[in-house]
């Protein structure tokens, strides 16, 4: 099980772990792989500036911090696929597109 709070967090190219035993936590690891991954593909700063503008509009939206995070399209991403330790293998080019809502 995934310790849920903000345990880590991933800035290309570094992952940063709360605690240092989390780093044979596959599924976290996993978790932030993905998000290097989006990152990567969106040239990292755009990533930065996507992700907080989405957060605001879902802040709007909800009306709650922690529903906001857990409805930015990247993290629905991370989140939806963090247990499937090969979903990187096969994840397509901008898959984060597929968890935006309106």
């Amino acid at each position: 099980m995934v310790p849920r709070g903000y345990v880590g967090i991933t800035i290309f190219p570094f992952m940063f772990l709360k605690y240092k035993a989390l780093k044979w936590n596959k599924v976290l690891i996993n978790h932030e792989k993905i998000h290097l991954r989006q990152q990567l593909e969106l040239l990292i700063i755009p990533f930065f500036v996507l992700y907080a503008f989405e957060f605001f509009i879902r802040l709007i939206q909800y009306k709650n911090w922690k529903l906001a995070y857990r409805n930015i399209s990247f993290e629905r991403e991370a989140y939806s696929n963090e247990k499937d330790l090969d979903y990187l293998k096969s994840r397509l080019l901008y898959s984060f597109i597929n968890f935006v809502r309106k």
